[in-house]
């Protein structure tokens, strides 16, 4: 049985509520700690930077200097903290352990940081969506798993999307037979080399998506190939060419990303990765001699699947909120042209923030990934800046939260115009790491794709990942 806020408390004198302690959740508690507002983080996990942790294997591309929030980073310094080398590549793991965790465990943070306490449902108390009158002064009622009911004058949700994986199916909804055979399938970033090795070794494994988490772990399976004979790889994408994995390569701003790319291409060129193009997940069968995936004119046999096909924000614990959401991308529409993948790289995406981030529903603010709804141009500087921009809008100081500024690595990598099969986990928490230096503008323009990748239209041709291929080169970012 939970147990009921106090409903007696004036709405000026409740905290700002902040669902999550990932990187963004955190640094909005930093700025909130350093203009002396009152908040709470609710954290579903044991420890802070829970979702983090789970792909703490993976190094990310981008440095620790682009990796840390201003406002997170002075108030360490004040309490002694050391500063990685700032030029050093973190891991998920040390980002979580050298920063986020010594971050949450500031006397700033720690009182006001609560974890196990998964929201279940954010509302106005005593009101559902469609009461108008008295709305804006009402507080928020979040309600946690366990039954509790939480008040709040503000909700910053940086929930993130790390829970909410997209599926295999190609038309954005489960592939014919993909729940059934769910035993066979992995979501995103499994740790093919360390925890998970002994399901991947000797096997046969396809990986679907063409996104960063896709890269690292098909190189970190091209890897686990050189050392456990029997162990194949098959990569499928729905594009026609893998360009945009490849990214700008030694062009790339953020050398660690553009080696990614390159590792990758000579993979396959090598033939340690078998690559199919123009692949729409239509079917998935679990048969006596594997998993089945196929595209309607081919299919392939594989022991485990790698589902890196990008993640969707999950609006359900708001739905009786008054959001106002792009019937696209699922972010707010006010953000949604700024950053569709259809015209933006994550390098092109303006910079933007309180303004941007508003839904009619007043004091209510998605920040973070979440924010970026199905786009996965995000990155993980354009969150802290998220952060510090409603926090000052919270403030009042609208002229702060108006200052939004972004420096962004201009190279294409993530733009996906051609292919919407992406995620938006790595280097940073986004899509594309973090900012190096190249001013970027807005776009008034937005587009929409349409059409289906192009591919093969032959008869059925059925592919089984051979056993017993020897891999050639291997490594990962990690």
């Amino acid at each position: 049985m939970g147990t009921i806020a106090d409903r007696s408390t004036p709405l000026d004198q409740l905290p700002v509520a902040v669902i999550g302690a990932g990187p963004v959740g955190l640094a909005a508690a930093a700025h909130l700690a350093g203009r002396g507002i009152a908040f709470l983080v609710l954290e579903a996990g044991d420890n802070p930077a829970a979702a983090v942790r789970q792909w703490g294997h993976v190094r990310l591309f981008s440095p620790w200097r682009y990796t840390i929030d201003a406002a997170a980073a002075r108030l360490l310094t004040d309490a002694g903290w050391v500063r990685p080398d700032d030029d050093k590549l973190p891991t998920g793991a040390q980002l979580a352990v050298d920063y986020l965790q010594p971050l949450a465990d500031l006397a700033a943070l720690k009182p006001y940081v609560r974890y196990g306490a998964r929201v279940t449902a954010v509302t106005r108390l005593g009101l559902d969506r469609v009461r108008t009158t008295g709305r804006a002064g009402t507080p928020y009622l979040i309600r946690l798993a366990d039954g509790e009911d939480v008040l709040a004058r503000t909700v910053i949700d940086a929930s993130g999307t790390w829970g909410k994986p997209n599926v295999l199916g190609a038309s954005g909804i489960p592939a014919h037979g993909e729940t059934a055979a769910a035993a066979y399938v992995e979501s995103a970033l499994p740790d093919v080399l360390g925890r998970d090795r002994d399901r991947f070794a000797g096997r046969r494994t396809l990986v679907v998506g063409a996104g960063h988490s896709a890269a690292n772990t098909l190189l970190n399976l091209a890897q686990l190939g050189e050392q456990a004979p029997g162990t194949t790889v098959t990569w499928a994408i729905r594009a026609a060419t893998p360009a945009r994995t490849y990214g700008g390569e030694t062009a790339d701003a953020l050398p660690a990303r553009g080696a990614l790319g390159t590792r990758l291409r000579e993979h396959v060129e090598s033939g340690a990765i078998t690559l199919l193009t123009g692949f729409s997940v239509q079917a998935v069968t679990a048969g006596p001699h594997g998993v089945e995936v196929s595209d309607g004119t081919r299919t392939v046999t594989a022991d485990r699947v790698v589902s890196a096909t990008g993640f969707r924000p999950d609006h359900t614990i708001v739905s009786e909120l008054r959001l106002d959401l792009d019937p696209i991308l699922g972010s707010t529409r006010a953000l949604a042209p700024l950053i569709d993948p259809n015209e933006h790289s994550c390098g092109t995406v303006p910079p933007h923030g309180a303004d941007e981030l508003t839904h009619p529903e007043p004091g209510y603010y998605a920040i973070g990934v979440k924010s970026y709804g199905r786009a996965p141009t995000f990155l993980l500087a354009t969150g802290y800046e998220q952060a510090r921009s409603v926090v000052a809008a919270i403030d009042g100081d609208w002229t702060a939260a108006r200052d939004v500024q972004l420096d962004l690595p201009e190279t294409g990598v993530c733009n996906s115009s051609q292919d919407l099969d992406s995620d938006t986990i790595d280097a940073g928490g986004g899509c594309c790491g973090a900012p190096a230096a190249a001013a970027v503008q807005g776009t008034a323009g937005r587009g929409l794709a349409t059409g289906i990748p192009g591919g093969l239209r032959a008869p059925l041709t059925v592919i089984t990942v051979p056993a017993g291929k020897q891999e050639q080169t291997g490594g990962c970012c990690s």
